[in-house]
């Protein structure tokens, strides 16, 4: 698909946008998609995408908030509770209000949604290493193997034109149900701390540190297997020929 501007009078084409291949094979991608295309037939047209990115915003402040207060008040824990059930609303139906619309802005939707993803997984994760029960460092060090995840989608993407959403079964939507999980976990058990090397750490230091390495195994495990794959093609290509560019100016 490609998009024209108009320049002296003329259409003049400036940018090929490819289409990409969403891949999403979550365990519950079906309930999910049932869900969200019930809601967009029953949103107000007042509710547009923009506004839905910006309430997914305001859903990952509502769970920093939770998880701050929670070092004075056990139960703001539901709060940060509530507020992934809105960061989930705001954050999944709002390309898939667009779409049902036929409102869809592909590079500035992508350049948006993705961006203010970043910045709402990097509220949410300080957020979690700023409650009493999980160490700054270890939220972080998930956080990060979790970027290291969504650059090999990005990039993937960019040269196979397939988004992958999941990986082991497992898509943002079920990542925000565990993190709902540890919620009622913490609230339950409270704090539990073990002395290692002279730090302390606690059970949900272990399990927020074994999905960051996970995260990072996932991350080197494909970005093998796709290389090899690139360059056994890449080296079948006629050098001769023209290299194909996502942004044909």
């Amino acid at each position: 698909m490609s998009q024209s501007i108009l320049l002296g009078g003329q259409a003049v084409s400036t940018v090929h946008v490819r289409p990409s291949i969403r891949i999403q094979k979550n365990i519950l991608a079906r309930l999910e998609r049932d869900l969200l295309n019930w809601l967009c037939p029953h949103m107000p047209r007042a509710v547009t995408p923009d506004r839905l990115t910006g309430l997914g915003v305001v859903g990952a402040a509502i769970v920093f908030t939770g998880y701050v207060a929670s070092q004075f008040e056990l139960a703001f824990l539901w709060l940060a509770t509530f507020g992934f059930v809105v960061h989930w609303f705001g954050d999944s139906l709002d390309g898939s209000l667009a779409r049902y619309r036929r409102a869809e802005r592909p590079r500035y939707g992508y350049f948006l949604d993705h961006s203010v993803d970043a910045v709402c997984n990097l509220m949410i994760m300080v957020g979690v290493g700023l409650s009493p029960f999980i160490r700054l460092d270890v939220a972080l060090f998930a956080l990060l193997g979790y970027f290291m995840l969504c650059m090999y989608v990005f990039l993937h993407n960019h040269v196979s034109g397939s988004f992958q959403l999941s990986f082991l079964g497992l898509g943002p939507t079920e990542l925000r149900l565990a993190m709902i999980g540890i919620n009622c976990w913490m609230y339950l058990e409270g704090g539990s701390q073990m002395l290692i090397g002279g730090a302390e750490f606690s059970s949900y230091d272990f399990a927020l540190c074994g999905a960051g390495v996970v995260f990072v195994a996932l991350f080197i495990v494909n970005l093998l297997k796709v290389a090899q794959k690139l360059r056994i093609e890449d080296s079948r290509l006629d050098p001769r020929a023209p290299i194909a560019t996502a942004v044909d100016l």
